[in-house]
């Protein structure tokens, strides 16, 4: 690396804008999920959606964990090329999850409130939501400084992106086959 790159300086602009729409796009979420009423309440529309999602979720955390093993025998090729896939995954996850509570609403288990399993997961859940709340604008920043050429500060950064990246991924999964075994 050469000492021009090492002094790269992002500007707090950028930052803040990738916050700004990482927390705008929580807000939206937060109201579809709380707030917007579902377009087909009787979930008969592109009920395919639940399984989608954790299909891309855990395709995903394929990719993560691929990307990861790729920068650790330096093949920033590979790692990059892996990387983008689990982005890529990621953001069509999310736009079927936006799709599946415009359409469907929240998901309602149909068991007790209480007891061993409800209270697992409930905690999955809450912590996968605000696991995935915090690692929307790291990732963000993670990619704007990979894309950038900002590799000390995007290496920095990704020790942590990696492992909050990887849970929203796996809990998401977990999440959506606890719901699909109650169900059953």
């Amino acid at each position: 690396m050469t000492e021009t790159t090492d002094k790269i300086h992002t500007p707090a602009s950028v930052v803040w804008a990738i916050i700004a729409v990482s927390a705008a796009a929580s807000a939206f979420i937060f109201w579809l999920v709380y707030f917007h009423q579902p377009v087909d309440v009787a979930g008969t529309q592109l009920a395919f959606l639940p399984a989608l999602n954790a299909l891309l979720n855990g395709l995903s955390a394929i990719c993560l964990f691929v990307g990861v093993r790729y920068i650790l025998a330096r093949q920033i090729q590979k790692h990059r090329n892996a990387m983008f896939a689990a982005f890529l995954f990621s953001t069509l996850f999310l736009v079927s999850y936006l799709g599946n509570f415009a359409l469907h609403g929240e998901t309602k288990l149909p068991i007790a409130h209480t007891g061993g399993v409800w209270w697992t997961y409930l905690l999955l859940l809450v912590s996968h939501i605000l696991t995935s709340i915090v690692a929307l604008p790291i990732v963000l920043i993670t990619f704007f400084l990979s894309l950038s050429g900002r590799i000390p500060q995007h290496r920095k950064l990704a020790k942590f992106t990696y492992p909050l990246w990887m849970y929203v991924s796996v809990t998401g999964v977990v999440v959506y086959l606890m719901q699909a075994a109650i169900r059953r």
